[in-house]
Formats: structure tokens, C-alpha cells, sequence
């Protein structure tokens, strides 16, 4: 416990003395400041008060707007970068989208050209996309396309696309089928001869590229074809499995056959079996379609 002193006594009045004295002026400063009609005796020290602290106030403004452009800066550089990452994506898309574009443009030339030989032919046509190609069973050349019983896809229909002849339905399920084409080597294909309507047996040579042909034997010995005639096919009773009229290829050489002493006939098939991708299935066929018609070859091969 602390002695008492008179100084420090003392010292402790004249603090609460001077504290006393300061509020009853500044109740009366603003009691004055408040009565004043026009000018107010304090005017001379907000006046006073404002030169000294007006700079002061004025600097720290001035020291802050570095600070505050900064910030605003930050702010922009991210809203440019979130920019730039939106437009970087955009440009990706449309550059994906550019690069599909002769794909889509020539499916859809690809189909318009198969539902004209539909409408030519009086087919009907259920249009699917090649989605595998591979060995199946004892055939070595067939795809999967993706249309099946459930789009009225059967066995042994008559498959096509816009350039000719490509094969025939070997099975069917649901959502898929499988087709053997006709450069399968076990494949076997009666077609007829453009310029006198005889009659071939056309079998594959299991080459899947431009090399691929097809070999013809006429049943009439005797016939001779001549390079440059147009194949189409011969037509199966019911249209099963080919139906009548679609091109095949064209004969591109003769030969003679040692054993039997007929000509072969070396036909380039104007499918091109390496790049298939849409084609169509002939699920019906107009009573008008037999096996005399004949179909105007593609262009191109």
C-alpha cells in the first residue's frame, strides 16, 4: 500500500480540474457554434484547423491511389486472363468443328447419293455407319455397321453406298449387323454384263485395297467381255441376297483361263472397301425392280 503524499495529491486536482475546465469549453463552443445567425466565432479556427489538416488529409489521398491502382490492375489482369482461358477454349472448339467439316459434308453427300439410287430403284433404304471392320466366323472380310433387327435389318440383304455394290447382311441382332463384302474371298456374286446383259460369276480376291478386283467367269464360255463393260448385279429371287440393277465395277482386263479354256474377266470394283464408312441396307424393293434393270455406274472409279 502507498504512503499518502500531498504532491502527488495535488497533481491528481489539478488533472481533474484541467479536464473539467476543457469540457465546459467545448460545451461552449458548440452552444456558441450553434446560436451563431451569421458567422460563428469558430469560423476563424475550422478555417485554421482545415489549412493544417486539409494537406494532410489531401497527401494521404495522393498516397494511397498508388495502392488503390494496383488493385484495380490485379483486378484486370484476372478478368483478362479468365478472357483469355474462354477464348482459348472457344477457338478450340471452332477449330475441331473446322476440321470435321469435309467429314460431315461428305456424309451428307454420301447419303443424298444413296437415297437417290433408292428413289431411283424404288429401294428401301435403312441408312448406318461402318463402326468395325475385322474377320468373322470363316469370312476374313466384313464390318460391323450399326443398324440391326430393330431397323428391319435381316439376314442376307443387299448392303450398298453411294459408289456401288458393297456386300450382304451375314447376321443381324438388335443395334448391329455384320456384312461380308465382296472382295471376301468366299464371297460369290452373279452380276451381268453392261453391254449385252450376259450373265457372271463374280468372287473376290480378299484385297481390301485399290488393288482389289473382282474375278468374272461368264456362264456362256463363248462371251468374250471387253474392258471398259460395266458390271451390275444379276438379282436373286425375292432380291436375297442382292438385288437387281446395282452397279458392281468395270472390267478392266480379260484373260484366258488355262483349265477350262474360257475367259476371266478382272473387274475393278467401284467401292472403295479401304474408306468405307456410311452405306445402306436394302430392306424392300418395288415390285418394278428385276433382274433386267441396269444401274448407271457411279463417277469417279
Amino acid at each position: 500500500m502507498r504512503a499518502w503524499s500531498p504532491t502527488r495529491d495535488r497533481a491528481g486536482r489539478r488533472a481533474a480540474t484541467v479536464a473539467g475546465v476543457l469540457a465546459l469549453a467545448a460545451v461552449t463552443v458548440i452552444a456558441v457554434d450553434a446560436t451563431a445567425e451569421d458567422e460563428s466565432p469558430v469560423d476563424p479556427l475550422r478555417s485554421a484547423s482545415g489549412e493544417v489538416f486539409g494537406p494532410v488529409e489531401t497527401g494521404l489521398d495522393t498516397a494511397a491511389d498508388p495502392i488503390e491502382e494496383v488493385a484495380d490492375q490485379i483486378t484486370t489482369v484476372d478478368g483478362l486472363r479468365d478472357d483469355n482461358a474462354r477464348l482459348e477454349s472457344e477457338n478450340a472448339r471452332l477449330r475441331a468443328q473446322l476440321e470435321t467439316v469435309d467429314i460431315d459434308r461428305s456424309r451428307l453427300e454420301a447419303l443424298s447419293a444413296l437415297y437417290q439410287l433408292g428413289d431411283d430403284h424404288g429401294f428401301d433404304l435403312v441408312t448406318a455407319q461402318v463402326t468395325a471392320m475385322g474377320p468373322a466366323q470363316s469370312f476374313s472380310q466384313v464390318v460391323t455397321i450399326d443398324a440391326g433387327t430393330s431397323d428391319g435389318v435381316e439376314a442376307d440383304m443387299t448392303v450398298i453406298n453411294d459408289q456401288g455394290l458393297v456386300g450382304r447382311v451375314l447376321r443381324a441382332d438388335h443395334g448391329s449387323a455384320t456384312v461380308l463384302l465382296i472382295v471376301d474371298a468366299s464371297s460369290v456374286v452373279g452380276g451381268r454384263l453392261g453391254s449385252d446383259l450376259e450373265l457372271g460369276m463374280l468372287r473376290g480376291d480378299g484385297d481390301l485395297s485399290d488393288g482389289g478386283r473382282l474375278s468374272m467367269s461368264t456362264i456362256d464360255q463363248t462371251v468374250q467381255p471387253g474392258p471398259g463393260d460395266i458390271v451390275v448385279t444379276w438379282g436373286s429371287r425375292g432380291g436375297a441376297p442382292y438385288v437387281a440393277g446395282v452397279p458392281i465395277g468395270r472390267v478392266e482386263s480379260v484373260e484366258s483361263s488355262q483349265r477350262d479354256q474360257s475367259m476371266v474377266a478382272k473387274v475393278q470394283p467401284y467401292v472403295d472397301f479401304s474408306a468405307l464408312d456410311m452405306v445402306a441396307v436394302v430392306v424392300g424393293a418395288s415390285a418394278s425392280d428385276d433382274s433386267t434393270e441396269q444401274a448407271a455406274p457411279p463417277e469417279g472409279r
